[in-house]
């Protein structure tokens, strides 16, 4: 079954079903002991009563810290929960004739993380599965496909048309921001890089420039200043790295479709896949046809 993603009060909740031929007795075990967890939790678990400490794997992107969590529910063979930094992770096992059903629901603080916390859990779910099976697991490589999916799935690289002109916020994973700002500027330091202005749009003069953060210049109209084009960038421990992207004074489908397009391709470029190339021509042919949409 693929993700869900609900609203709970306000929160966003991913919700997964998995079933398992195997008595809830069993698949208590795989979901709730550290040595079981191991085969397919994405950081090592140790419970100390109450407190609970992950640490990740020297393969990781992030640093082996991954922080302290605490045991919130804990009903065998049913229902084990608990806190892992501000994400509540819930495993409901719910018995049936042929073995039984696995309900897991992650309730996270930051939606657009979403985009890869649903093929990352994905992943660990099936491992578990296999785990309990006693079949041999093999991750997948082809990443970027599956986060870009539940992008587009839950609307996460939509922007938004606001009084001031177009917004985006997007997630960019765990890319350093030294990676980032020399994949959009590629060294350019006395005019506007190609890759930070979408082909429809004609650069001016740089405004601010705060490597690795901050780029702001002017946006032309018949040859005059009509507003500023912002990127800004923001890397959070044990959360990741986002990208703000603001148009002043630019409104309607087009400019969202524009910018749209840009941050996809810029998105798959700091996931190690360059297309077009980019930017192109091309890239104004796509904008054109997901404004007509």
């Amino acid at each position: 079954m693929d993700a869900e993603l609900r609203m709970i009060e306000g929160k966003p909740v991913l919700r997964f079903e998995r079933r398992l031929r195997h008595s809830p007795e069993k698949v208590w075990r795989v979901v709730t002991e550290p040595a079981e967890m191991k085969h397919w939790f994405p950081a090592e678990v140790e419970i100390d009563g109450r407190k609970m400490r992950f640490t990740f794997p020297d393969t990781a992107p992030v640093d082996a810290d991954g922080g302290e969590g605490e045991l919130l529910e804990s009903d065998p063979p049913k229902v084990f929960a608990f806190r892992w930094l501000n994400d509540v992770l819930r495993f409901e096992i719910l018995p049936r004739e042929d073995g039984c059903l696995l309900v897991f629901t992650a309730v996270v603080t930051n939606k657009l993380s979403i985009g890869r916390d649903a093929p990352g859990w994905t992943t660990c779910l099936d491992a578990l599965v296999a785990h309990a099976d006693g079949t041999k697991f093999e991750p997948p490589t082809d990443w970027l496909p599956r986060i870009e999916h539940y992008i587009a799935k839950f609307g996460l690289d939509e922007g938004t048309d606001r009084p001031d002109g177009v917004h985006f916020v997007r997630d960019l994973v765990w890319k350093p921001l030294d990676e980032v700002w020399q994949l959009l500027t590629e060294g350019t330091e006395d005019a506007v890089p190609p890759r930070a202005a979408h082909p429809g749009l004609t650069p001016g003069r740089i405004t601010r420039s705060d490597a690795p953060r901050l780029l702001e210049f002017e946006w032309l109209q018949d040859g005059h200043p009509k507003g500023v084009v912002r990127w800004e960038f923001e890397q959070v421990p044990l959360q990741g790295t986002t990208v703000t992207l603001v148009q002043e004074d630019a409104h309607g489908p087009e400019a969202l479709a524009a910018w749209h397009v840009h941050l996809e391709l810029f998105f798959a470029a700091t996931q190690g896949e360059i297309r077009c190339p980019w930017p192109t021509d091309r890239e104004q042919e796509l904008a054109q046809r997901y404004a007509e949409r």
